[in-house]
């Protein structure tokens, strides 16, 4: 029986733990897996409760963390060396950066038959200065001269990984999108929406807008809150909008709001533009109250909020960021590439709502049909058969 050892970054509320859990849960039996990972960081919310309800128990490294830190990184790196030499996996499967960085280094150093990477987004630009980019761009590259095979979640990732920053050889590299159970985006839906425009007071003749992320510079949702005052001054319909998620940026939000001399809350208590909600456990409850959806990013690597905003035949207005082309089906939404034309197109997805929710509906059978755990499952397991037969 191959034994598969998955390491994540940390379980905190967002798409990684779902793919990592489906891929343990639903491997064939002939697979036995460990799942490892560090706990949520403040500011996020926990996603244990999506290993539970798949009857999972993942191992806590209490030491494994985002940000850098030499002597906790370290302990991570001894304790996963323990894990490998006492489990003996044929595989270690990491998940993105640091999981990444510190699980390959323990498994070079075990000398683990098989070391496969999967680039959930990258850090390549927009997150840090030139030196430090390009001292991340070395590690990596080393890396993956030591790794296996590398996973890219889309075709874009794979030309900015394998051509533009020349991270992996294309022959190592594999694209297989993520994969989520996206049928409960569909299931109750009026009875979803309602429930959830009842929570937050959400007139019928509002629009509803949210992005949904954490709140952290990369996503740059000043960028989205500029275009929701843009569409608020400019339009004669009434809007709403929801800010989803938590993080290290949510007081330098608030500030920002203020400075605009808007209103914002985190309850229900006073009608305001802004309304922070922070992280949703029911995030299908979310997107079936929810009218448009946008994202604001500088970076990103494949969007589960897109992907799912998809599933539920909401229409979106995003970035021209990581794969986002590859997981839109076109009329589905808008991609932009200034922020001017965000702002823009924004106004116009709140101008013309009602046509562009009509097309915004085709886009569910396309996300269910590309992003479904069930074909995820089905592409990893033939990856893992097919670098196991090449093993001498």
């Amino acid at each position: 029986m191959p034994k598969i050892l998955r390491i994540i970054n940390r379980f905190n509320l967002g798409g990684i733990t779902y793919n990592v859990s489906y891929l343990t849960k639903y491997l064939p039996s002939e697979y036995e897996t460990l799942l490892i990972g560090g706990p949520e960081e403040e500011g996020e919310s926990s996603s244990l409760h999506i290993t539970d309800s798949l009857g999972l128990k993942p191992l806590i490294l209490k030491e494994l963390n985002r940000n850098v830190n030499p002597i906790k990184d370290y302990r991570s790196y001894k304790e996963i060396k323990k894990i490998i030499q006492e489990f003996k996996p044929d595989i270690v499967h990491t998940h993105a950066s640091k999981a990444g960085a510190i699980g390959r280094l323990a498994a070079i150093s075990c000398k683990v038959p098989i070391i496969i990477h999967t680039f959930h987004g990258h850090v390549f630009h927009s997150y840090f200065g030139k030196l430090k980019t390009y001292f991340y761009k070395s590690i990596e590259r080393y890396l993956a001269k030591k790794s296996t095979a590398i996973i890219a979640i889309s075709a874009i990732q794979k030309q900015e990984l394998v051509e533009k920053f020349k991270i992996s050889s294309a022959d190592q590299t594999y694209i297989i999108p993520l994969g989520f159970d996206l049928e409960r985006f569909n299931q109750n839906v009026i009875e979803k929406r309602q429930k959830f425009r009842q929570t937050y007071k959400i007139k019928q003749d509002e629009i509803a807008i949210a992005i949904i992320g954490r709140l952290a510079p990369i996503k740059n949702h000043e960028l989205f809150i500029d275009a929701i005052i843009y569409t608020a001054t400019k339009t004669s319909k009434k809007i709403k909008a929801f800010i989803v998620g938590d993080g290290e940026t949510k007081q330098q939000l608030i500030n920002y709001i203020k400075s605009k001399n808007c209103e914002y809350s985190f309850n229900t208590e006073k009608e305001t533009l802004f309304n922070f909600i922070g992280w949703q456990k029911e995030i299908d409850m979310v997107l079936n109250g929810i009218d448009i959806i946008a994202l604001s990013s500088k970076n990103e690597g494949t969007p589960v909020s897109l992907i799912e905003a998809q599933a539920a035949g909401k229409f979106m207005v995003t970035t021209n960021v990581g794969g986002i082309k590859d997981i839109l089906k076109p009329g589905c939404g808008f991609i932009t590439e200034t922020d001017k034309e965000f702002c823009e197109k924004l106004l116009e997805s709140v101008s013309s709502h009602n046509e562009l929710m009509i097309q915004a509906e085709k886009g569910i059978v396309f996300a269910q049909d590309r992003f479904s755990y069930k074909r995820l499952v089905k592409d990893i397991d033939e990856l893992y058969k097919t670098l196991m037969k090449k093993q001498p």
